[in-house]
C-alpha cells in the first residue's frame, strides 16, 4: 500500500538512538516513507528531542502516544493478579511492555495506512518474537520490516562503528557521551540491563549501574509503613499509614509505589534466564513497584482464596507468565488464561499493611471482609466445632494409601525401605 508519491509507507519503532536512526535512513534509502513511532510507556525520554530527530533524518510524520496508564491497567495489573513471574524470579517488565506499544504501533499503521511496520530489534532475542507476534495477530496483513535479519543490512553494520561511520556520512547525530557497556531498556514498570560487560554471568553489576532504586545499604535506616488495598485482585488504592499519603488513580499509584520502592531499594534481582529462541542470557532488574505489589497480591490472596482453587489458580499462574515472556499476549490461550484468573480473583479483596526497609517488602498484616481465615477455628484456646478425635481417623484415611504401598514392597523385595 503506497501513498500519493507511490513510495511504500512504514511505521517504525523509533527510540532516537543510534540504531533506530541509522534503520530510518536506510529505510529511506530504500524506498520508504517512514512514519516514526515512539510510545511513552514512562521510560526516562527527551520526547522533544526524539520528535525534532525523526524530523530532521527526514520522517514524515512523528507520532508519540502517551501509553503510560493503558500500560498499568490493561498490562501490568492483570500480571499482578496473575502473579506474574517468569521462571520464579523475572517479573516480566519488558514482556508487558510489548504488546502495549505493539498495539499502539498496529493501530498508528492502520491509521496511517500503512503496509509495513518495522523495529531495531536483533535476531536473537525476544523482543522480536513479541512485537511481530502482536503485529501479526493484531493487523494479519501487516509486513514486516526487520533490518538486523536482512542479510543486506547486518552483512554491511557488523557493529557500531560501522553504524556510527554512516551516520557521520548521512549526517545523523551521533550520541555526544560514550555509551554504557551494557543494554538498557526502561518502562515505568522496570529498567533491565544486559548485554556488553554483562554477558559474562561471572561480573558482578557495577555499584553505579542501577537508576531506579538506591543501594539497600545506603537506604533509609528507618522502615517505612503502606497499606495497600485490593478490590476483585486489582490494587484500588495505597496509603502511607507515616504521612497519610494516598493514592487511588492507577497510574498516580503504581508512579508513587515506584518511588517509595526505589527510596527503600526493593526489586532489584540478577539472574540467568532462558530466551524463547533457546539461548539463556543474563539480565539484571529492578521493578521496585512490582515486587511490593506482587507481595502484597499474592498475602491477600492466599487469605481470601480457597486452597484447591489457588493450586488450579498456580498453574494458570505459571502458564500465563510463559505466555507473555514468550509473546502470546494476543493469542486465544493467552485471552483464556487471563479470563480464568480474572475469575479466580472475583473474592481477592481487602488490605495488606508492608513495611519497606533496606531492599525488601515485608507484610506484617491482612485484613479482608472476603477472608477465608476463621480465627476461632484454628485458635488454641478456643475449640469451636472441631473435635481434635476427628483428626485420628482423617490420618488413618491418609495413611491407607502408604501403608498399601509399602507392604507391597516390602514382600516384593524383602526390605522396608524401597528407596
Amino acid at each position: 500500500m503506497g501513498d500519493s508519491s507511490g513510495k511504500k509507507k512504514v511505521v517504525l519503532a523509533y527510540s532516537g538512538g543510534l540504531d533506530t536512526s541509522c534503520i530510518l535512513v536506510w529505510l529511506k534509502e530504500n524506498g520508504y516513507n517512514v512514519v516514526a513511532f515512539l510510545a511513552n510507556v514512562g521510560q526516562e525520554e527527551d520526547f522533544d528531542a526524539a520528535r525534532k530527530k525523526a524530523e530532521s533524518l527526514g520522517a514524515v510524520k512523528i507520532v508519540i502516544p502517551d501509553e503510560r496508564k493503558t500500560f498499568v491497567t490493561d498490562y501490568i495489573f492483570p500480571a499482578i493478579q496473575g502473579n506474574a513471574v517468569y521462571e520464579d524470579r523475572y517479573l516480566l517488565g519488558t514482556a508487558l511492555a510489548r504488546p502495549c506499544i505493539a498495539k499502539a504501533m498496529i493501530d498508528v499503521a492502520k491509521a496511517e495506512g500503512a503496509q509495513y511496520i518495522s523495529h531495531g530489534a536483533t535476531g536473537k532475542g525476544n523482543d522480536q518474537i513479541r512485537f511481530e507476534l502482536a503485529a501479526y495477530a493484531l493487523y494479519p496483513k501487516i509486513e514486516i520490516v526487520a533490518p538486523w535479519r536482512l542479510p543486506e543490512f547486518y552483512n554491511r553494520f557488523k557493529g557500531r562503528d560501522d553504524l556510527m561511520e554512516y551516520a557521520q556520512k548521512r549526517g545523523i547525530p551521533v550520541p555526544a557521551t560514550k555509551k554504557d557497556p551494557w543494554s538498557m531498556d526502561a518502562n515505568l514498570m522496570h529498567i533491565s540491563y544486559e548485554s556488553g560487560i554483562l554477558e559474562n554471568p561471572k561480573t558482578e553489576a557495577p555499584n553505579g549501574i542501577y537508576n531506579m532504586t538506591t543501594d539497600p545499604e545506603k537506604a533509609p535506616g528507618q522502615a517505612e509503613r503502606i497499606q495497600i488495598t485490593f478490590k476483585k485482585g486489582l490494587p484500588v488504592s495505597v496509603k502511607n499509614l507515616h504521612d497519610k499519603t494516598v493514592k487511588t488513580d492507577p497510574l498516580e499509584l503504581y508512579l508513587y509505589l515506584n518511588e517509595l520502592g526505589g527510596k527503600h531499594g526493593i526489586g532489584r534481582i540478577d539472574l540467568v534466564e532462558n530466551r524463547f529462541i533457546g539461548m539463556k542470557s543474563r539480565g539484571v532488574y529492578e521493578t521496585p513497584a512490582g515486587t511490593i505489589l506482587l507481595t502484597a497480591h499474592t498475602d491477600i490472596e492466599i487469605f481470601t482464596m480457597d486452597r484447591e482453587v489457588r493450586k488450579i489458580k498456580r498453574e494458570l499462574d505459571n502458564k500465563f507468565s510463559e505466555q507473555v515472556y514468550r509473546g502470546f499476549w494476543f493469542s486465544p490461550e493467552c485471552e483464556f488464561t487471563r479470563q480464568c484468573i480474572a475469575k479466580s480473583q472475583e473474592c481477592v479483596e481487602g488490605s495488606v499493611i508492608l513495611t519497606l526497609y533496606k531492599g525488601r517488602a515485608m507484610v506484617v498484616s491482612r485484613e479482608s471482609p472476603l477472608s477465608l481465615y476463621n480465627e476461632e477455628l484454628v485458635s488454641m484456646n478456643v475449640q469451636g466445632d472441631y473435635q481434635p478425635i476427628e483428626a485420628g481417623g482423617f490420618i488413618k484415611i491418609c495413611s491407607l494409601r502408604l501403608r498399601e504401598f509399602y507392604r507391597n514392597r516390602q514382600k516384593q523385595i524383602g526390605s522396608s525401605t524401597p528407596y
